[in-house]
């Protein structure tokens, strides 16, 4: 996979305009050459922290397609996102298919959501031969958005296993945690697997049995492992935290801004700082720290300090 330099001039032009990553390199408004500094900051903290990394491990692997299947590619305006669950990647894939859909669908929140998921709804990176793969990373504008990872961590076991609905990973990973990590399991625990605590889904998550075994899920996998941004060079890094603005600039950047919004709704079940704080509350501090461990990369890369709950031994 190469990494180069985006100010080179094969930059192709789409229809005649210029593409957005011409657009995010030399600017056209001011409006949005002030966001693009803000963005080469978060660019430049990801290629520190994968230099740094790489000095200390030392294994620097090719990337094989199978990593590419997270990176959905939009032909018509030149850009692949990478998406990450927990992270909007529902929202900002219902974008995907307005602008991929050529007319097909307008209004992103239109899109339910079970049919935002369906793969076939879009094309990833993987499904392209290993010249058009290079082709589209060298010239198409990448981009992912990121959260502060425990708070992402959070929101994924909320949703995974607390909800009634979500029997599926009650019984693929729910019975694995409750007969791997509980004692004295009732057979109807094992059974359903519909009670995980936190408490054992962390100790699930730091035992090396779990990371030998299989990758982690990709709702609770690090940014780090699921968009390999030390392989791919990403221009642009949206963070939860400014959802709306860096959504919106990416699209003022495709040239659509004018007639698509990214959706924006109130949830009131959404996961917080707050609510995090409580969930690590039970935790040991020697399990937290060997939590820590597993998404140190995101932490740095993503430049998200070490949360002040935290009792790291």
């Amino acid at each position: 996979v190469m990494r180069r330099n985006p100010f080179g001039m094969d930059i192709c032009c789409r229809k005649g305009s210029r593409s957005p990553l011409q657009e995010l390199y030399n600017p056209t408004q001011v409006s949005l050459s002030n966001t693009a500094i803000l963005h080469q900051i978060r660019r430049d903290q990801v290629t520190d922290t994968c230099r740094a990394s790489s000095v200390s491990s030392r294994k620097r692997r090719v990337l094989t397609p199978n990593d590419l299947k997270h990176l959905v590619v939009d032909e018509d305006h030149e850009m692949i996102y990478c998406y990450v669950p927990k992270v909007a990647c529902t929202n900002w894939k219902r974008v995907m298919m307005v602008l991929t859909g050529r007319g097909k669908y307008s209004d992103p929140m239109e899109i339910p959501a079970n049919e935002a998921h369906v793969s076939s709804n879009l094309k990833t990176l993987n499904q392209y031969s290993i010249p058009e793969i290079n082709h589209r990373l060298k010239n198409y504008m990448k981009f992912l958005f990121v959260r502060e990872p425990f708070e992402r961590l959070v929101s994924a076991y909320r949703n995974k296993f607390t909800q009634k609905y979500n029997t599926s990973f009650h019984k693929r990973y729910g019975t694995k945690i409750v007969r791997r990590q509980r004692k004295n399991a009732t057979q109807e625990a094992l059974r359903k697997g519909d009670d995980v605590k936190f408490e054992e889904f962390v100790a699930y998550l730091i035992d090396p049995h779990t990371q030998r075994e299989e990758p982690f899920n990709e709702h609770w996998q690090t940014v780090y492992s699921l968009c390999h941004p030390c392989h791919i060079h990403y221009d642009l890094i949206g963070k939860y935290e400014t959802l709306e603005e860096d959504s919106n600039y990416i699209l003022q950047l495709a040239g659509v801004g004018s007639y698509l919004k990214f959706p924006t709704y109130a949830k009131s079940t959404r996961t917080t700082d707050e609510m995090t704080t409580e969930f690590f509350q039970n935790i040991s501090s020697e399990h937290q720290t060997q939590l820590y461990e597993v998404y140190k990369l995101d932490f740095l890369m993503f430049n998200y300090s070490v949360p002040s709950y935290l009792k790291l031994e």
